[in-house]
């Protein structure tokens, strides 16, 4: 698999706070999907512009999950502006080379992880901001994706309990999805690697070495991108904050199992990767010895005829086998003897 390279944009000497995008694809194009849930109803809808951000149905007896997809400043700063979000938070949201982290912000909890999104050949590891309120959530992501519908599906029927568990339990599930992910993305690298362990073992090929820099590769992004996350989901099981409830925990914590499940596997997997490099080199180095053997056994043989055609080949006057009618044939029966002789003293030998 190849990876999705990003160029990230700089921004020295500009102050803290600065709405900057920073790694995002300005083909996309934003939008807003804006889902409105409670006990008695569902409601989900997309807006167009930043100024309908205003007329929102934020309130105690209603969960609203506005997720944002694509980069707009202008709808950042407006989100900023209803939701008294700190500046440096949107500074993180619009820059995708941050490493996954939980902050505390009082009346919301930031928090940033990583999607690994997945299309064949290809392995892209994306960004997806979380904010987490008393009664709202927002996310942003880079791309638009259906990773999320499993959640809605889930929220749509009318006697859904999910409707009644609140904002802590909806980020919970987008984390639970997240982390689901995962474990298909591995799925799919693990399968390479058998496949690629098959092919290694059975004959070493050049084209290999870099299908296994490639997993190295890919494995290398996972982890960056899973690693810090172990810590994210302790802080949300420890923090003392009223946005996440006790009973919500429990769920927190279980995805800290399965991420420590997924940091296992890629562990696991890193060792088989390293474990097929050095195999390909050794099948390689056993390659090269047998064709150096082998070209060793033939210049062995031809060392004493070479010896002996030169013999004949001197230019002297007294030599008796030049007069001898049967001298040329005599003499290439002995060479094939010899030839012959030394063949059987290698297979004897177990050289052969």
């Amino acid at each position: 698999m190849r990876k999705h390279h990003r160029i990230h944009t700089k921004k020295p000497g500009l102050p803290p706070g600065t709405l900057v995008s920073s790694g995002f694809d300005p083909t996309v194009k934003p939008s807003i999907r804006i889902t409105s849930f409670n006990e008695d109803s569902f409601t989900e809808y997309e807006i167009q512009a930043a100024t309908e951000l205003d007329s929102l149905p934020i309130n105690d007896n209603t969960c609203t999950w506005i997720e944002i997809t694509g980069v707009d400043l202008n709808i950042m700063d407006q989100l900023g502006q209803i939701f008294s979000i700190h500046r440096l938070v949107l500074e993180d949201m619009l820059n995708t080379n941050h490493r996954p982290k939980v902050e505390d912000y009082g009346d919301y909890l930031f928090l940033l992880s990583k999607n690994i999104r997945q299309a064949a050949p290809d392995l892209y590891i994306e960004q997806l901001s979380l904010l987490i309120g008393k009664n709202y959530i927002i996310s942003f992501g880079e791309m638009p994706s259906n990773l999320f519908d499993p959640i809605r599906n889930r929220l749509r029927p009318p006697q859904s309990k999910f409707r009644s568990y609140g904002s802590d339990y909806l980020a919970y599930a987008l984390l639970d999805i997240i982390v689901d992910n995962y474990f298909t993305a591995l799925e799919h690298v693990g399968d390479q690697l058998d496949l690629l362990e098959e092919q290694v073992l059975l004959a070493a090929d050049p084209g290999q070495i870099r299908q296994i820099q490639n997993l190295r590769t890919d494995l290398l992004f996972i982890r960056r991108a899973i690693w810090p996350l172990r810590d994210v989901l302790s802080t949300l099981e420890r923090i003392d904050s009223p946005l996440i409830r006790p009973r919500t925990r429990l769920y927190y914590r279980d995805i800290s199992d399965h991420i420590v499940q997924i940091i296992d596997a890629v562990e696991t997997f890193r060792e088989i990767v390293n474990g097929l490099m050095d195999i390909y080199l050794s099948s390689i180095s056993n390659h090269m010895n047998e064709i150096m053997k082998v070209l060793t056994i033939i210049s062995t043989i031809f060392i004493p005829l070479t010896f002996l055609a030169g013999i004949e080949g001197m230019n002297f006057k007294v030599m008796p086998e030049l007069e001898w009618a049967y001298g040329y044939p005599v003499l290439l029966l002995f060479m094939g003897l010899i030839s012959v002789m030394m063949l059987l003293f290698f297979r004897k030998k177990q050289w052969l």
